[in-house]
């Protein structure tokens, strides 16, 4: 399964380069409403890399509605953390983490309730594909009741993916298309 999924990573990676577009963080923006999230939750974010589908807009509409936003911190090997930021607060590159942008130290670490996920593909079933760290899968699994929502492309999507018991699936996905929810609970 270790090749089956590498294989799978290099055409994933290779594909969703293609997908890129400048309108696409305004178009799953507009979906925020549909994501039914309860007022005041804590919704844990990402800064794109490379080519990642872009949640920058979608986070601000979610602080728009009042909800707090937050950023991961990572540590090699371990569930990630979060930590409180807003738009436009300071950030710092994480050296050990290939210089991901974090919040600085000094903000406060919450838990999230939601956590936006990037993601090399997707199946109909709302299983992803990750980069091969489970970093996502280990966070996840530490927190039961948050909602896992991953934000993609569209054309990411394949037909099935290889899971392994350790693989957390998502709640739902949300694209430049709409939202689309899972039940796995």
């Amino acid at each position: 399964m270790v090749v089956e999924k590498h294989n799978l990573r290099t055409r994933a990676r290779t594909h969703r380069a293609t997908l890129t577009r400048a309108d696409y963080a305004a178009a799953i923006a507009r979906f925020v409403d549909d994501l039914g999230l309860a007022p005041g939750v804590v919704v844990a974010g990402y800064f794109p890399m490379r080519d990642e589908a872009d949640p920058r807009a979608l986070m601000s509409a979610l602080s728009e509605r009042s909800h707090p936003l937050a950023l991961p911190c990572v540590t090699a090997g371990q569930p990630l953390t979060f930590r409180a930021w807003r738009m436009g607060d300071p950030m710092h590159a994480n050296p050990r983490a290939f210089n991901i942008a974090e919040p600085l130290l000094t903000a406060p670490a919450v838990v999230p309730a939601a956590v936006l996920v990037p993601m090399l593909a997707f199946d109909g079933h709302g299983h992803r594909l990750g980069y091969g760290g489970g970093y996502y899968d280990r966070t996840l699994a530490g927190l039961p009741h948050a909602r896992a929502i991953g934000v993609a492309y569209a054309g990411q999507e394949v037909l099935s993916l290889p899971r392994e018991p350790h693989d957390h699936p998502l709640d739902m996905i949300v694209t430049e298309t709409g939202v689309r929810r899972f039940q796995h609970r």
